[in-house]
């Protein structure tokens, strides 16, 4: 298939995976199904509560996650990948390829010039 620049809709994809978090929160889900808030903020160190809600929230507009609100005391929120979000995950492990290649290639290239 060609990729004419002007058709590129790569931009689109990246706005639903930019950032440091997304990943990190799709790739938890993926891995270990639904969790609960606490979960995901336990898993994620350095997360803030503010900005995991946030990250959440984005994924849940763009159909890539699943929020369930239980009705009890104290409140109960599930997160799962929804059946549109679990096609994602080729693309995930792609550039989780393409990263580990890239970091390795750059401690080759350190080591080469502190010799």
């Amino acid at each position: 298939m060609d990729k004419l620049p002007e058709l590129c809709n790569v931009d689109d994809a990246l706005s639903i995976l930019v950032g440091k978090w997304k990943p990190l929160i799709l790739l938890h889900l993926m891995h270990s199904g639904t969790n609960r808030f606490s979960e995901l903020k336990r898993n994620l160190p350095g997360i803030t509560q503010k900005m995991l809600t946030q990250q959440l929230r984005e994924l849940e507009e763009e159909d890539i996650i699943s929020r369930k609100v239980y009705a009890q005391v104290p409140p109960k929120v599930e997160y799962s990948i929804t059946e549109y979000g679990k096609s994602i995950e080729p693309v995930l492990d792609i550039m989780h390829e393409w990263g580990t290649k890239h970091t390795l290639y750059k401690m080759q290239k350190k080591n080469q010039t502190s010799l």
